[in-house]
Order: structure tokens, then sequence, then C-alpha cells
């Protein structure tokens, strides 16, 4: 029986979530990889219960996780039952609808039909009464926002949802979700967009006025969690080299995220040049680019996917050194100038 560390507390940072009362771990562990029925259900257990013990109370999910769809939602459940369900006061967990679930009409995109009937069918799989955080997972370019908006209202006004979020919306889309919600009177709580030192879509600007995803989320007092902030793998150690010839990729099997064409020459002699600079500054390049996209106050946490217990330590090392002189800095924004 699984019994959490009493010194769960001790050295992990939390971040206030916006302008909620919501604190957040700096580090979140998400379940997009490595929870489905294909992988060990021990080592995702002791993964879970690893992460609690650090200090990591936010466990992200969504309705199509697995593989199959579905699947991690199941494997959480199962380890909520076995050892986490009495400490689910202390649990953050957070589930999205918004990708294809199941045949028909209303298996995805952002009806108030599709959504709802999602939620459900999420805290079933789990065994919940609620989740933490219900994210429109992506926008729907068919379905009028103010329905969508409005069933991330319904959810958190019966009691399914505490906090409403979205993911992967545009900062004009963004500007516009926030400000229906708030007429809703339920606050968007936080925006969860792909974010890396490869891929800074949310800097750039994005409104009609010139802001970018981060200048619209700080104005309105939301928060933010990155995913895919170490580019699906292009920011470790692994390719540093090149592609592994005994890899997936490097025998052709897509992992279903990245492929060789994701990793040009261009690209690993950019990461060697970064990596140069982790080493000096006593980090692994992973826990660099976390603590890179923490340097930013408006990142309220990053979500990290791991495969393994050290992986996760790994990463939860990167708050060890997560300030930068500003000599790093201009290193690394030459070398991602290149």
């Amino acid at each position: 029986m699984y019994t959490a560390a009493s010194s769960r507390y001790d050295s992990m940072k939390y971040n206030r979530c916006g302008k909620s009362g919501l604190l957040l771990p700096a580090i979140s562990l998400g379940f997009w990889h490595n929870f489905g029925s294909v992988d060990d259900f021990t080592n995702m257990q002791n993964i879970v219960y690893r992460a609690f013990d650090r200090g990591i109370t936010h466990f992200d999910l969504a309705n199509n996780y697995g593989p199959p769809a579905g699947e991690a939602e199941n494997n959480f459940g199962k380890i909520m039952r076995q050892g986490l369900k009495s400490y689910r006061d202390e649990l953050v967990i957070s589930t999205k609808a918004g990708y294809y679930m199941w045949p028909g009409p209303y298996g995805e995109w952002g009806s108030k039909k599709y959504l709802v009937a999602s939620l459900d069918q999420s805290l079933q799989r789990m065994g919940l009464d609620y989740v933490d955080i219900f994210y429109s997972h992506r926008p729907d370019p068919n379905t009028p926002l103010e329905e969508t908006m409005g069933a991330l209202d319904l959810l958190v006004r019966s009691g399914k949802a505490l906090y409403a979020g979205i993911s992967s919306y545009s900062a004009q889309q963004t500007l516009q979700a926030v400000s229906i919600l708030q007429q809703l009177g339920t606050p968007c709580l936080i925006h969860q967009p792909r974010y890396s030192m490869l891929d800074r879509w949310v800097e750039k600007p994005g409104t009609a006025g010139g802001q970018s995803l981060l200048d619209v989320i700080e104005e309105a007092g939301v928060g933010a969690i990155a995913f895919s902030p170490l580019a699906q793998g292009r920011l470790t150690d692994k390719y540093i080299s090149g592609v592994p010839t005994n890899s997936r990729i490097g025998r052709g099997l897509s992992n279903g995220a990245i492929q060789a064409s994701d990793i040009p020459a261009r690209l690993i002699a950019q990461v060697r040049k970064l990596n140069e600079i982790a080493v000096r500054r006593g980090q692994i390049l992973a826990q660099m680019a976390v603590a890179w996209l923490l340097k930013d106050k408006r990142v309220t946490s990053v979500l990290v996917g791991v495969s393994s217990v050290k992986q996760l330590d790994d990463n939860i090392g990167a708050l060890q050194k997560a300030d930068f002189t500003a000599a790093e800095l201009a290193a690394i924004e030459a070398i991602l100038a290149e």
C-alpha cells in the first residue's frame, strides 16, 4: 500500500495560476505518452507515486490519451484507486476534450453535446466525481466559440469541474474566449500551449492589437502551462550526435510524434551548441530547456512527459538551477537565431 513521502512539499516550487487562488507545481506530469495499454503498469505507477513524493500535485490527462484513446485515464483511475485515493484533496487533476473519440457527428471538436458527454466518460474512466481543470483541447472552426465556452461554464456550474481552461488557442481566439467566459461568470483559469526553445509561437504578435498569446494571458490574469517543453525529445541529448541507427526513428519507424525529417543536421548542430551551454551551467540539456521556460513569470508550470522515474527526477532537477545570466540568455538567443 502506497504512503506518500512526508517530505513531499519540502522542495517543490509552487506558482500562482494567473490571478486565481490556485497554486500549481512548477513541474507538472503529463500523460500524453507512456500511459497506454502497451506500457508497463508498474512503471506508470512508480512514476506517478514518485512524482507525488517529489511535490508534483498536478496530473494532466485528456480523453484521447493512450493508446488506445481513453486508456491513460483508465490507468490513472486504477492508480488512484490503488494508492492515491486518500490524497485526492491534495491533487489537481485535469482532462480535456476536443480530438476524435468516437464515431459519428458528436465524437470530436467543440460542441456542447460532445464536451459534456466526454467529461462524463472521463470521470467514469478515472473513477472521479470531478476534475479540477477541464479544457477545450483545441478550437473548433465550425462551432461558435460561445457554445464551446458555454459548455465549459455549464460543466463548472454543474460541479463536474472546478476550473475551465483552453489549449492550443491562438492569441486572438484566447482573447475572445476569455471575454466570453468572463461574461458568463466562469473565468478562464489557464491556457495550455505548445512552447519550447524551438517553438516560440506564443511570443509572436497574434491579435489585431499586436499582442502575443503571452501578452493576452498576462493582461487577462490567466495562467499558462507549457506542453512539449523538450520539443518531443529534440531538446535532450538523445539526438545530439545525430539520429541513433538503432532507435525507432533511425529504423524508419515513426514514434507517433516525430520522424527523422524533423531532426535535420542544422537542428542537431544547434542542439549541440545548446548542450554546451547546459554543461557549463552544470545541467543536462533537458533541465536547461525546462528552466528556460520557467524564467518567464507568465509560465505557471511546465508539463513534462516521462517514461521512467529517472527521467522524472532529471526534469525536476531543472529547479535546482533555474536562473540565467544575461550572457547565457544572449548566447542561447544567438544559437536559436541561426
